[in-house]
């Protein structure tokens, strides 16, 4: 904020301090950005007495922030040093713009004050528990604002199921496709090695007791009722969950989110629910799918270290598993689904800032999928536990 103009014309001087006397100084010229060169210093004093110094500012010409600054730290100086000082003849359009300079300069150096319970070098302990507060206020905020965003999910998907034509079914089947049948590889893969592993580690135990065949108990029951539940919601968690967020995050940071509420277009409706209606259906498909391959994997290590053909081994996979087992694992799916897309989706709507948002909103996400995927199949194993299923 300027009082006057910020460059001084041509014909007038510039800003300059002169001594008029052993006590007395005056200021003349263009106090402005354009003509403060000459100035950097008072003119030394020409005795330390106790008369006040007076500064006559009444020649000043033109004066604006630069100039008040400038002005401003010679009177601190002044104060710093002990001199009493009279400034007169400033007038008040250039007084007002002096004294917010001098304000804003006190409120700069002024220490903050500490809190009543806060010190400036607080205990390690202390600082502990203030790092623990924040982590825990962090926490609490974040799930709270996830507790909301599943409620408007919930709203949105319930108002799309109403008015069936309101729903985007191409980018849904795109990503049944992208979640799901571009999964199967990595998804089939892994599952067959989990099954040979179970298979594998189970082999030496069960050769010691002469019970090989119950490693078709051990396979059928572990792949079905947990891993392959499990593993799938783990790869898809941090396959396309990951993408979700990255996808949203991005567009957040384009702005292309805020480009869409111009333009009346829900976010949750064409960015949320497809992915959610697609991952309802394919993770419960993919689930299938793992159980298939994990036995495979178990039925071939079984007859290769155990001596357990196929026959006996399907003969005895029948009896040990029932279809309650199957349908345990197959009902875990559209929970873990459920968690997958929410929190991806949630973390990409909080990214903020620029790229290194997006992949810090990334990695946040797949951890917090991963980590609510395991606890909800600790809760389900209760839960089933209790209800003797």
């Amino acid at each position: 904020m300027d009082a006057t103009r910020s460059e001084a014309p041509a014909e007038l001087a510039d800003a300059a301090i002169a001594r008029l006397g052993p006590r007395e100084i005056a200021l003349s010229g263009c106090w402005t950005a354009s003509g403060m060169a000459a100035v950097s210093r008072l003119p030394a004093l020409a005795d330390n007495n106790a008369a006040p110094l007076a500064i006559d500012a009444g020649r000043i010409e033109l004066f604006d922030t630069a100039g008040a600054w400038v002005l401003a730290r010679l009177l601190q100086q002044l104060n710093e040093q002990g001199v009493a000082f009279e400034l007169r003849k400033l007038p008040d359009r250039y007084a007002a713009l002096l004294v917010a300079a001098r304000q804003h300069m006190a409120d700069t150096a002024r220490p903050k004050k500490a809190g009543p319970r806060s010190s400036q070098n607080p205990s390690p302990a202390i600082a502990r528990l203030e790092r623990l507060g924040r982590a825990t206020g962090t926490a609490v905020e974040q799930a709270l604002a996830l507790l909301r965003f599943i409620g408007e999910t919930a709203v949105a998907l319930a108002h799309s199921l109403a008015t069936p034509g309101t729903l985007r079914w191409r980018p849904m089947l795109y990503n049944i496709r992208s979640a799901g049948f571009d999964a199967l590889p990595i998804v089939g893969l892994l599952s067959f090695l989990l099954g040979v592993v179970v298979a594998y580690q189970g082999a030496d135990q069960l050769r010691q007791y002469g019970a090989n065949i119950f490693v078709a108990d051990l396979v059928g029951l572990s792949m079905l009722r947990e891993f392959a539940p499990l593993i799938t919601a783990i790869i898809v968690a941090g396959r396309s969950g990951s993408a979700f967020t990255a996808q949203i995050g991005t567009m957040s940071v384009n702005e292309e989110i805020d480009a869409m509420l111009t333009l009346g277009i829900s976010p949750l409706d064409m960015l949320v629910l497809p992915k959610l209606l697609a991952l309802l259906v394919a993770l419960p498909l993919l689930t299938v799918f793992a159980d298939l391959l994990g036995v495979i994997g178990g039925m071939l290590m079984a007859q290769t270290q155990l001596g357990v053909s196929i026959d006996e081994f399907g003969e005895r996979f029948v009896k040990a598993v029932s279809v309650t087992a199957y349908l345990v694992g197959i009902a875990k799916a559209p929970v873990f689904a459920l968690i997958i897309v929410m929190v991806g989706c949630f973390q990409g709507f909080r990214t903020r800032g620029g790229a290194d948002s997006v992949g810090r909103q990334t990695t946040r996400s797949v951890v917090q999928s991963i980590f609510l995927v395991i606890v909800g199949d600790a809760l389900f194993s209760v839960a089933f536990s209790a209800l003797d299923l």
